[in-house]
């Protein structure tokens, strides 16, 4: 896989896991997560947000937390400060949240992926 050189700067990279990738604005998104950062008095040294699908967190959600359900978000912060983690993602959740709440689903995306990061802060 490609990374644009300006994403690998910016060490927020973004992965998929038995989906394929949203169409995403990439780097309007990553540009969000820092200035939210920023905002919040933070600094980070890299974020992988990973989309993936139900099963997938449903695995990862049993095996690290012993939780069996599906869940739209789990987050891993491997440090505090500088933040460095992972955001994996279910898009099969944030598409059904998206029709249950009625939004549009890069509306539910967002605030999937802004609530792990709030996590991690």
């Amino acid at each position: 896989m490609d990374i644009p050189q300006e994403q690998f700067l910016n060490k927020i990279l973004f992965f998929a896991e038995e989906v394929n990738l949203p169409e995403i604005d990439q780097i309007k998104v990553s540009t969000w997560i820092r200035e939210t950062i920023k905002s919040e008095s933070s600094k980070y040294e890299s974020i992988n947000i990973v989309f993936c699908s139900d099963e997938f967190l449903l695995r990862l959600n049993k095996e690290h937390l012993a939780h069996d359900y599906f869940t739209d978000i789990i987050t891993f912060q491997y440090e505090k400060d500088p933040i460095e983690g992972e955001l994996f993602i279910s898009l099969d959740r944030v598409i059904e949240n998206a029709k249950d709440r009625k939004i549009p689903f890069l509306t539910e995306l967002h605030r999937v992926i802004i609530h792990g990061v709030l996590h991690m802060i």
